[in-house]
């Protein structure tokens, strides 16, 4: 499963989340604010990774480890 933290105002939250949307890939977005602990949005995790920002590589790399 991946979870994305974001808030309502974060333009790299929806850019995130449209290109994810563009390649079919599913995720579950949560509230960031109700997250004490997450200081900069995205927050995106996949698996055991967790990616702060619209990194793309990072992103990438996470989901062809998530495949095998």
């Amino acid at each position: 499963m991946i979870e994305i933290y974001t808030t309502p105002t974060c333009a790299y939250c929806h850019a995130l989340m449209d290109w994810l949307d563009s390649k079919g890939i599913e995720y579950v977005e949560k509230d960031a604010t109700k997250e004490p602990d997450i200081a900069a949005v995205p927050v995106t995790i996949i698996g055991d990774e967790k990616i702060v920002g619209f990194d793309r590589p990072a992103i990438k790399r996470a989901l062809a480890k998530l495949e095998k």
